[in-house]
């Protein structure tokens, strides 16, 4: 026992003048990484032509998943693709939507004209 204390006693602090230094490890925490649910959301049931706002919406999870796990690496790439799917889905929505309001007026003005002519023809 007394050995003990006398080894501690002969180290005591540390003779290297260096200063101390410390290292600081920051870990990023993505929690800002978009994974585009809500606009995969409004997709989903707004602009769902061809079924791409529920496929984005499934992918939009996925990379939620992703992120919760910590393989952000797969949550960006399942991201990415739900971005891809988003924009093709509301850029076909868009277009199908103004397409069918072009080809309901169409139709509304060719049955308006008929019907017209059909008046006339039997001289109302």
């Amino acid at each position: 026992m007394i050995k003990e204390e006398h080894e501690v006693a002969v180290l005591g602090a540390p003779q290297s003048p260096a200063p101390v230094t410390t290292t600081v490890i920051n870990i990023r925490s993505d929690t800002a990484l978009p994974d585009h649910i809500v606009w995969s959301l409004f997709n989903t049931i707004f602009m769902n032509w061809c079924c791409l706002g529920f496929v984005a919406f499934a992918y939009s999870v996925k990379s939620r998943d992703r992120k919760m796990v910590g393989d952000i690496t797969g949550a960006q790439s399942y991201a990415s693709t739900a971005k891809c799917l988003n924009i093709w889905a509301l850029v076909l929505g868009i277009f199908m939507t103004v397409g069918s309001i072009v080809v309901l007026v169409f139709i509304y003005v060719a049955v308006y004209r008929t019907a017209l002519e059909i008046m006339k023809n039997r001289g109302y």
